[in-house]
């Protein structure tokens, strides 16, 4: 049962890499850019209120104190390694030269990758804690997180320079599968509900940041409206389609 729930935690990292190479394949098009965007947008909104905030309350026993603790602390974090991260300003009203723009993308990119890292992590461990419970319930739960890791994967793509993209898809795909580890390795220890509600709403906190500090200004200036608001109802669709799969066990 724990090896099944390890081979499955190491399956769903490949779904990024499936984002990842979708994104490189369509990166010179600056529609997809936006559309990547906003579907990255709606996907982490989606993910925050439709799964994280709910479960962070459930495993912190309606601690709700702790919960918005936690959460700021989550902030907090994405906003110190912003100092250690090369960051180009992207001021409104201001016309970017197309060096000054792929430099502020390629920022956005390397802090999603960080909060994703970390995101997935706790995945991996609740995947790995649904699947030694009852293989089917971990299979479907693993459907669901597999269906959102495509689009996180395709902003990796389209954001990310160089070789970056390959590197920071095979992270994060990798951190998935370093969750079930950790679950193996430590056992009933650090399954306790407590410590993943900590873990969820430290998450939390990194993926809001994301969205409404860095991906929700690339939203209001883009030019290119009709493939946001395309990306927008398709990310929130994809996450509300894997969650109904991820509940239904």
């Amino acid at each position: 049962m724990e090896w099944i729930a390890l081979i499955l935690t190491l399956i769903l990292g490949l779904f990024i890499i499936i984002g990842t190479i979708i994104g490189l394949k369509t990166k010179n098009s600056e529609k997809f850019v936006s559309f990547s965007i906003s579907l990255a947008f709606g996907v982490m909104m989606g993910l925050s209120f439709l799964e994280l905030l709910p479960e962070a309350i459930e495993h912190l026993e309606k601690s709700y104190f702790i919960l918005i603790i936690f959460t700021i602390i989550g902030i907090i974090i994405l906003k110190f390694l912003h100092h250690f991260i090369p960051h180009h300003a992207h001021d409104e009203g201001k016309k970017h030269s197309k060096k000054e723009h792929r430099e502020h993308l390629n920022h956005i990119g390397i802090i999603s990758s960080i909060a994703l890292i970390l995101h997935n992590i706790i995945e991996g461990m609740a995947i790995f804690g649904t699947t030694t419970n009852s293989v089917s319930a971990g299979i479907l739960v693993g459907i669901g997180v597999g269906l959102h890791n495509i689009p996180m994967g395709i902003i990796i793509g389209s954001t990310l320079e160089n070789k970056h993209p390959i590197i920071m898809s095979f992270l994060i795909s990798i951190s998935t599968f370093l969750g079930g580890l950790i679950m193996f390795l430590l056992g009933g220890w650090i399954n306790q509900d407590f410590i993943l509600g900590i873990l969820l709403s430290i998450t939390l906190g990194m993926i809001l940041y994301i969205a409404l500090a860095e991906l929700l200004e690339q939203i209001i200036n883009t030019k290119n409206k009709k493939e946001t608001i395309y990306g927008l109802i398709l990310g929130i669709l994809i996450l509300i389609i894997s969650t109904q799969i991820g509940h239904h066990h």
